[in-house]
């Protein structure tokens, strides 16, 4: 177990991936490769004397909100969906373990025989202990996204930043896929990004985080190097969004 590292800004993260983080090239199920490559990032995180905690999506198995607009019901669709975000966490945990790391699921829906129970103060008992942890089944309520489960888990344990990992490194004034001259930006306040209307978290997730004064970090998790230099503070790569 590293020791705690206290010249780092952050001491402890909440890691939120995407479901699509563990998609096959076809863009569905579980990649045992996307696997191991989040385990080795998760892993250089912890190494540094981090204490980590991540909440994963399950876009990769399930979308509720899709099917809700097709006809099926909400609450059936958004369960199904944290239900997904459990398999998602057993397979990232079965990864971060084969890595070396212990690692425990906490789920806020009850399932015992696999995960245990979401207790705040255990999950930050875990991460004292040197163990991640991956905090599933959304907030155990539906209407809600796993943006907004990862700005309340973020709250709760007290983390010092939430880092949401995507294919881009950082917050752009347009999509840099469909505007080259789109412009990334290394800083933004909360209000910067409400009087603009860039896309971060859904409103819920960001409204807490801006309420709480919880700090963003959005960067790209796929750039070997990125998420390392970001968290020791470097703002070459990624935007932080903070008060």
């Amino acid at each position: 177990m590293p020791q705690p590292n206290n010249t780092l800004p952050y001491k402890r993260i909440l890691l939120k991936l995407s479901g699509e983080a563990l998609a096959s090239e076809q863009g569905f199920g579980i990649d045992p490769e996307k696997a191991e490559y989040i385990a080795g990032r998760v892993k250089a995180i912890y190494e540094l004397g981090v204490q980590v905690a991540i909440v994963i999506g399950a876009g990769n198995i399930w979308r509720g909100e899709p099917a809700s607009k097709r006809g099926m019901e909400r609450g059936t669709a958004d369960h199904m969906g944290m239900i997904a975000t459990v398999i998602n966490g057993l397979a990232l945990q079965d990864a971060i373990e084969r890595a070396g790391i212990a690692t425990r699921v906490q789920t806020a829906i009850q399932m015992n025989s696999v995960a245990e129970p979401y207790i705040r103060l255990r999950a930050i008992r875990h991460m004292e202990k040197g163990r991640v942890v991956i905090l599933a089944g959304g907030m155990g309520s539906p209407y809600f996204t796993t943006d907004s489960a990862a700005a309340l888990r973020a709250n709760e344990i007290h983390a010092d930043v939430i880092v949401k990992a995507t294919k881009v490194d950082g917050v752009y004034s347009d999509d840099p896929m469909k505007n080259p001259d789109a412009v990334r930006y290394k800083k933004l306040t909360y209000q910067e990004v409400l009087n603009q209307q860039l896309r971060v978290m859904d409103t819920t997730a960001f409204t807490l985080c801006q309420e709480n004064e919880m700090p963003i970090i959005v960067v790209n998790f796929w750039n070997k190097g990125d998420l390392i230099k970001t968290i020791q503070g470097d703002l070459t790569f990624g935007t932080l969004i903070s008060d």
